[in-house]
């Protein structure tokens, strides 16, 4: 016994000096010669700048909004944006992906950058794994920056990183703004890729953005300059050595993908919206309405936060006890305790509360659907009505890679509340653990009849066939039932469509003590 306690400490000892080592070796690049810079205000001498303000004017108070629904109309208003450009372009992502819709956006910021607008483009290092050549050419450009939040230090390979710097790099960088000219914004939970915009083989994401312009597109200005200047984003020049060639890369492979089949049908799906004659026109049907911001401070990604000024914190203070109705969509939807009885007390107020996240069967990260069931009986018993999106049957239209139109099956990606029929939470805060206490998150709080009585009022007429509704079965047990096509009821009393090995692992998942990781 005492010698496995020797030899056990004799490792421990040895692993710690081997992290100590490696920490040593792989610190934090000093940021001691980067350059400052700040958010471009919107003036009168840019096309949004002057087409903005003359509405905004009379408008005072409030900022104008406009929800993106549709993944192809999301995309087609982020490029038609990088195009309009004219002199600034702050982008903000935890993932930019490498396919056609990541390449094309991120070569429209190049294009940006060229013809003499300046571009700052700061995004997660978890999220952008396969793109440190082509972020490298856009960062090479006079007018271009690129900045990597909370970066792995050692670049290959990556996820030894997590070896000796586990809980800086568990913390990331979840917000998501893309701000043009300081006049126009979109917010939302979309991140850059394929399966956020309806294209590519494969699901697809339900998702939800807003195009915001006004002071809202002011306020994210701001807070982008927050985090452009923490001590968390680390600019690309100090983290990656461009190779030979790469300053041609992203404009040649740009180029390949415009040209391919999926490309240019997508390109015509992308002009043919509605969105890109009303910027070119400047006829946005914006709503104008009071709007908030509510983000995280990027201190948070160091842990130094105070719990008082989460973002969480902050939102749910100024959303107060709902009086009618409350809509909770959420992909990773894990309430945790607290979450839980906050939910409940809506109920018990007499409030209408419903819940939507992904069935099992549907759910892209199963551990979070085993943190998401350890609360579900306490919300059904309080009577929330929960549902959960189908794997069968949330079918959209998109191109595929070969550049047909087909219906492709969709996973829940959004992240939004509706309350009282009244106000509308659009954002990249997943209601579960990492978004309240470990990753940055950002949305904005619209107080909009319109939108959030169109939020509601999707999910009457969709809910019935889109989704599972769980109840209790006579005995006491689960019952999961929805509509299908012909109109008739479906019933499980099990999880739907899932094979019994992954009713089984999500259910030893949730033994384990995890959940704060979720």
């Amino acid at each position: 016994m005492r010698r496995l306690m020797r030899w056990t400490a004799v490792l421990i000892l040895l692993a710690g000096m081997a992290i100590l080592g490696l920490r040593l070796l792989f610190p934090m690049p000093s940021l001691a010669g980067r350059v400052a810079s700040s958010a471009i205000p919107a003036a009168g001498d840019t096309t949004l700048g002057r087409a903005i303000l003359s509405v905004a004017a009379s408008h005072p108070g409030t900022s104008g909004i406009l929800p993106l629904g549709s993944g192809l109309e999301a995309f087609a208003a982020r490029m038609a944006l990088a195009q309009a450009a004219e002199r600034s372009i702050d982008a903000q992502y935890y993932i930019w992906q490498d396919d056609l819709t990541g390449l094309r956006l991120l070569g429209a910021l190049q294009a940006a950058a060229e013809r003499g607008v300046r571009v700052r483009l700061l995004v997660d290092d978890n999220g952008t794994p396969a793109l440190d050549q082509e972020m490298a050419a856009l960062d090479a450009l006079p007018m271009a920056e690129v900045r990597y939040f909370n970066p792995f230090v050692l670049r290959r390979p990556r996820l030894l990183n997590y070896a000796f710097d586990f809980f800086r790099l568990n913390r990331r960088m979840h917000n998501k703004s893309f701000t043009v000219d300081g006049a126009v914004t979109i917010v939302g939970g979309r991140n850059i890729g394929n399966i956020y915009f309806e294209t590519g083989s494969g699901h697809l994401y339900f998702d939800l953005d807003v195009l915001a312009a006004g002071p809202a597109a002011a306020d994210v200005g701001a807070d982008f300059d927050r985090y452009w200047a923490s001590a968390s984003a680390v600019p690309a020049a100090l983290l990656i050595a461009a190779d030979p060639g790469a300053e041609g890369r992203l404009a040649a492979r740009d180029a390949a993908l415009a040209a391919s089949a999926q490309g240019m049908a997508y390109g015509e799906a992308v002009r043919a919206t509605p969105i890109v004659a009303h910027l070119e026109a400047g006829t946005l049907p914006l709503e104008w309405v009071p709007a908030t911001l509510f983000s995280d401070d990027p201190a948070k990604a160091e842990g130094l936060a105070e719990r008082e000024e989460l973002m969480i914190q902050k939102l749910m203070a100024a959303i107060g006890t709902p009086a009618h109705s409350v809509d909770i969509v959420s992909a990773y939807f894990i309430p945790g305790v607290r979450g839980t009885e906050r939910i409940v007390g809506f109920a018990a107020g007499g409030a209408r509360v419903r819940t939507l996240t992904n069935a099992l069967a549907a759910t892209d990260v199963v551990p979070v659907h085993a943190g998401y069931i350890g609360y579900r009986e306490a919300l059904l018993d309080a009577g929330v009505e929960v549902y959960e999106l189908r794997a069968e049957g949330a079918g959209r239209r998109s191109v595929n890679d070969l550049g047909i139109e087909e219906l492709s099956q969709a996973a829940l990606h959004a992240k939004s509340m509706s309350i009282d029929g009244r106000r509308a939470f659009i954002g990249s805060f997943n209601f579960d653990p990492r978004s309240k206490h470990l990753n940055c998150e950002m949305g904005l709080l619209i107080d909009s009849p319109k939108i959030a009585a169109g939020m509601s009022d999707w999910l009457d007429r969709n809910l019935p066939q889109l989704a599972w509704r769980v109840t209790r079965g006579a005995g006491g047990g689960l019952v999961w039932t929805t509509t299908d096509t012909n109109g008739e009821t479906l019933a499980s009393t099990v999880e739907p469509d899932a094979t019994l090995p992954l009713r089984v692992l999500v259910r030893v998942i949730g033994w384990l003590p995890v959940e704060w990781l979720l």
